[in-house]
């Protein structure tokens, strides 16, 4: 390794304001779940993936997932970086800077502020950030207190270690002013987040009644929600029992509690519950749940396994598309 690389990465990014909860995210701790252990990771892992691609790292390169307000950060040196998910007032040094491109900065302050018309976001600098793996993932499992930077949510004062960037063009080394592509990708996937939340329902004949009720009226996201679960209000479903023994649970499954609320869970959802099962939110639609504000109203819709690989199928074709496009535009990122 050369000495210029080495030297990068002793370089850290400085948290000044941390945001309500920023954390450091991957793609997720998989191969676990047997031993109790969440799959963590990115709200929208796909997503992260793309930030990654824009920026040259890999697709499994730790990212920052914000939630409704970004962090402060200071940059030590030059980087390129590129944010996907829901709007976000990105400002480096007084300078607005716009989403879903890869954007060209010199050292200086980066400020995320107010996430409009979703919750959540994802920034990826090239070179990636070098927390320690734990369990073959950087990600944060906040339940757990362990990954990422120290197991928790980012806090003013915490410094980041960078990764190399080889990516990064020799000539970035000596900007000194944002290099902004005139070009963006449109990573929406075609979704119309009006569309209902479709799911599969139990296939337990004692969950049939409460599973099909659950598409028959609107629910409104609770402020109780968060990464391990979004909690819905609304009129309460009939109780159903559970089978009073814990069984396997995972993102997307939708249990009922005692209350009747449904809960889906999301990433970082315990493994193993006691509550009813009603079903299981498709992949394809799982990642639209990361950005349901409190109080949003929601629909859900029951379909079938077919409907669900078709739909997951649409998503990933996209999301091709997509990544070829941009390695169109980034020859030298690969």
């Amino acid at each position: 390794m050369s000495a210029r690389n080495e030297s990068r990465r002793n370089e850290f990014l400085e948290v000044i304001a941390p945001g309500p909860l920023t954390s450091v995210q991957d793609l997720g701790r998989h191969g676990w779940r047997h031993l109790g252990i969440a799959r963590s990771g990115a709200l929208d892992p796909e997503l992260a993936a793309l930030a990654n691609h824009l920026v040259g790292n890999r697709d499994d390169a730790a990212v920052l997932e914000l939630s409704l307000h970004g962090p402060g950060l200071r940059l030590p040196r030059p980087s390129r970086i590129a944010l996907l998910g829901a709007a976000v007032d990105a400002r480096f040094e007084g300078l607005p800077l716009p989403m879903a491109r890869p954007i060209e900065l010199p050292p200086g302050t980066l400020k995320l502020g107010g996430v409009r018309n979703g919750v959540r976001a994802w920034l990826a600098i090239a070179g990636g950030f070098e927390v320690e793996p734990v369990l073959g993932s950087r990600s944060t499992d906040l339940r757990g207190g362990f990954g990422g930077h120290l197991g928790r949510a980012l806090q003013a004062g915490d410094r980041l270690p960078l990764g190399a960037s080889p990516s990064l063009r020799i000539d970035a080394l000596r900007i000194d002013a944002p290099r902004i592509a005139p070009w963006w990708v449109d990573p929406d996937f075609g979704e119309d987040p009006q569309l209902p939340i479709r799911y599969l329902p139990s296939a337990d004949p004692a969950q049939a009644g409460s599973a099909a009720a659950l598409a028959r009226q609107p629910w409104t996201v609770a402020a109780a929600s968060n990464r391990q679960g979004l909690r819905l209000d609304g009129a309460p479903l009939p109780a159903v029992g559970g089978s009073g023994v814990s069984e396997p649970v995972a993102p997307g499954t939708i249990q009922l509690p005692a209350d009747g609320h449904p809960i889906v869970l999301l990433a970082d959802a315990q493994t193993v519950g006691g509550y009813a099962r009603l079903g299981h939110v498709i992949a394809a639609d799982l990642p639209r749940l990361a950005q349901a504000p409190p109080h949003a109203r929601l629909r859900f819709q029951a379909c079938d396994a077919p409907a669900a690989i078709a739909a997951l199928r649409h998503r990933r074709e996209r999301v091709v598309r997509l990544r070829l496009a941009v390695a169109s535009r980034l020859p030298h990122t690969r």
